[in-house]
């Protein structure tokens, strides 16, 4: 089974309602050869782009368990030792463990019906993330691609995708090019290496060399070489815009108030959730924060207990931060993982991987 929880909000007046955008992110995750991400965004672009739409995906490595978060089945046999908790959501309970997300359900989707065919972690991280099985001859573009290029504004001198905390293992732009290609940011506690001048070079003196570099540029164009320069220039064009961006300081969690911080939690998904919200604050179309660990297959229920204990007070301070700050509007924040875990547990205390396998 895939597991996923989401969040979705639209404006007072119901423009974009969540039940058709819903309905098109359901058939772009499910994939099935009919509609990836990029026609289900397709479907919605100018409504998108003319709110100022921004997404945070939170992607939980590895497959969480969908009876140790937010489908528990206490008092039974294949629901093992995990409670249930209610929520602020009268009716609707989830695992015990995520007190901060209970506590904010009613700024949440909560969806337990999808399902994945997938049942291999690279397979299926490819698929959630294009809305495609992978294919040997076509390389499909990331969710986060996608959004940045249907509706992220062209001037705009930050990266429209950037993904925090994945180094090894963000899906790339694919057909789309590098000109939306996701920015990895490693530590979010630390600025991005290579982002800013060096000592001693200021921004007139950077600017008479990106010249000189456009001179030299200009003889190879005219020697046969234009359409690699125009691609280079491309890069370079918007690489040296973002190390002259006043918005540069988005990236300086450091800056925000030590309370701040501490609800996020001082971890690395914590951190990568407060820099989350201050990228799209800063007008970034698209963010992505990964947590590793969620491949259970033994000792489940101490790992989730420990897992969720990471996870829960950052997704609920995003969630919460974005409504306080006005900005949950016009905000998607998804969290889910590639597939859910077997109802069955194993000789190892875990859970082993459970896609849905048709039968017929």
């Amino acid at each position: 089974m895939f597991q996923s929880l989401m969040h979705i909000r639209t404006n007072g007046d119901g423009v974009l309602s969540r039940r058709t955008f819903l309905r098109s992110v359901a058939v772009g995750a499910a994939g099935a050869g009919l509609m990836g991400w990029k026609d289900a965004v397709a479907l919605h672009t100018d409504e998108l782009r003319k709110r100022g739409m921004a997404c945070i995906l939170l992607f939980m490595r590895g497959g969480p368990s969908q009876l140790e978060t937010f489908d528990p089945k206490p008092g039974t046999d294949h629901g093992g030792p995990t409670k249930s908790i209610s929520t602020a959501v009268s009716g609707i309970h989830i695992a015990e463990g995520w007190t901060k997300v209970a506590e904010a359900m009613k700024d949440i989707t909560l969806i337990r019906s999808m399902t994945n065919r997938e049942g291999e972690h690279v397979r299926a991280t490819y698929q959630l993330h294009t809305g495609y099985v992978p294919s040997g001859t076509v390389k499909y573009p990331s969710i986060g691609s996608i959004v940045a290029s249907e509706i992220g504004p062209s001037e705009f001198d930050l990266p429209h995708f950037v993904s925090i905390g994945n180094r090894l293992a963000t899906i790339g732009s694919g057909f789309l090019g590098m000109s939306v290609a996701p920015f990895v940011v490693g530590n979010p506690e630390q600025m991005p290496t290579n982002v800013e001048l060096p000592r001693g070079i200021n921004s007139q003196r950077f600017s008479r060399r990106l010249d000189l570099l456009k001179d030299l540029e200009h003889d190879f164009a005219e020697s046969g070489g234009k359409t690699r320069v125009e691609e280079h220039q491309g890069t370079y064009g918007s690489a040296s815009q973002m190390v002259l961006s006043p918005r540069l300081k988005a990236f300086e969690v450091s800056q925000e108030k030590a309370e701040i911080r501490d609800h996020y939690g001082r971890t690395p998904f914590g951190q990568g959730c407060l820099l989350a919200r201050r990228l799209v604050e800063a007008g970034v179309t698209f963010v992505e924060v990964g947590l590793d660990g969620w491949d259970t297959h033994q000792n489940n229920f101490d790992r989730v207990k420990n897992l969720s204990q990471t996870a829960d007070p950052a997704f609920a301070a995003l969630v919460t931060d974005l409504k306080d700050r006005g900005i949950l509007d016009k905000t998607l924040v998804i969290w889910m993982g590639e597939f859910g875990r077997t109802p069955k547990i194993n000789a190892q205390t875990g859970r082993d991987h459970f896609p849905l396998i048709s039968r017929r």
